[in-house]
């Protein structure tokens, strides 16, 4: 029984692990997008929001409107590998300075 229980709990640990990556990779996009709307690094901006160990995976990608698309992989609770990338979008219209 031990044994099931100790899976069980891996795996609601794991999609909490998921669930925290889905939710800061759109914090990081929003960051994202607000750094990239006044002229500054997008990437600094994503990155300022995110724990050390899901900034290795991340990428942004901008555009010219204000769009900034943000992704990054969900670590597996047991090892270093990446479960998944989950990905987020976000838009601030590029302010004038």
């Amino acid at each position: 029984m031990l044994p099931v229980v100790a899976l069980v709990a891996l795996l609601l640990w794991q999609l909490a692990v998921a669930g925290q990556a889905a939710w800061l990779a759109s914090s990081a996009a929003r960051a994202a997008a607000r750094a990239h709307a006044v002229g500054a690094d997008a990437s600094a901006g994503a990155r300022s929001v995110l724990p050390a160990r899901l900034e290795s995976g991340l990428r942004v990608r901008t555009t010219r409107g204000g769009s900034v698309s943000v992704s990054l992989n969900v670590p597996t609770v047991v090892g270093r590998r990446r479960l998944a990338t989950i990905g987020a979008r976000a838009q601030f219209e590029p302010q004038n300075q």
